[in-house]
């Protein structure tokens, strides 16, 4: 058993199959395919059954899936450890929010990807707050409000939002215009949560109510501009429509407090490099728009820009 065959058995696993794997890896079919023959020689179990859509995880594939990226991981911090400079390789699989993640995250792991060719990324964009452990994530990167968990966050920067409403919902339904009146309005939610505002100093939480949802802020975006409640999103997603006048900032004497934008990780004594390589890259990208918005059009730090 080597750490290759790990690497590809876990590879096979996520994908579904070895076709898909090979894709992944970028070496031949029949390498996968010898891996893994060799790997499940020397256990002497079967961890994978073949079918005609790909390759489904047996009991014993699934239980061994969860050792094999924990040995990897370690594998990746023992390297990094005694070679603590020069390329980074090996994987790094990113879970990162389908909310800010396409437009935001995405150049700058691209950027991390070209300055290190040896270093295979895979990022996974969702709302969703996956398990970061059971599901083989490296690390996540998730905006908003913290929730209490054994995971250990790092900012990268901050979030600003605002509350905001159609100027057709106000003209039918008024405008709050303290947090006691939020109950009495529509609200446009990603799920139970508790919206947070400021008076002064002192913060204020409302439980709102509302039957519209969605885990996303352009969807919520949408549902404010068609007249449906009041949206508490933040403000990459809203300027550009209070400038066009399809939506108006509402209640501004009492704004949400500043949010957040995170790298977490599973606990540990030191993050592994890769980790705080990209963690160095989306502090210095998120904190300087212009050079993310240069990044997002093809126009990299090193190049000329003339």
């Amino acid at each position: 058993m080597d750490i290759e065959e790990l690497r590809t058995f876990v590879e096979v696993a996520d994908a579904g199959g070895v076709s898909q794997a090979a894709r992944r890896i970028g070496v031949a079919k029949s390498i996968v395919s010898r891996r893994l023959q060799r790997l499940e020689e020397s256990l002497g179990v079967q961890l994978l059954a073949r079918t005609t859509r790909g390759a489904a995880l047996t009991e014993a594939g699934q239980t061994f899936r969860d050792y094999a990226v924990r040995i990897a991981a370690e594998v990746d911090v023992a390297r990094e450890t005694i070679l603590p400079e020069g390329e980074l390789r090996g994987r790094l699989r990113v879970s990162a929010p389908l909310t800010f993640g396409p437009t935001h995250i995405s150049p700058v792991l691209a950027e991390m990807a070209r300055l290190h060719p040896q270093l295979s990324i895979t990022t996974c964009y969702t709302d969703r707050f996956v398990d970061l452990v059971a599901e083989g994530y490296d690390c996540a990167i998730r905006i908003g409000y913290l929730v209490d968990s054994n995971l250990v966050a790092r900012k990268i920067g901050p979030l600003k939002g605002k509350m905001v409403a159609s100027p057709e919902y106000v003209r039918k339904h008024g405008a709050p215009r303290t947090p006691d009146e939020v109950a009495d309005h529509e609200a446009l939610m990603q799920g139970t949560e508790v919206w947070r505002f400021l008076d002064g100093e002192k913060l204020i939480t409302v439980r709102p109510q509302g039957r519209f949802k969605a885990d996303n802020a352009t969807a919520l975006a949408c549902a404010a501009m068609a007249g449906l409640g009041l949206a508490c999103i933040p403000d990459d997603f809203v300027d550009d429509h209070i400038a066009s006048g399809a939506l108006i900032s509402v209640m501004c004497d009492y704004p949400p407090p500043p949010a957040g934008a995170y790298v977490l990780r599973p606990p540990g004594s030191h993050p592994v490099r890769k980790i705080r390589v990209l963690t160095e890259l989306l502090i210095r990208y998120w904190n300087d728009r212009d050079a993310l918005t240069a990044l997002m059009q093809g126009k990299r730090p090193d190049m000329d820009p003339g």
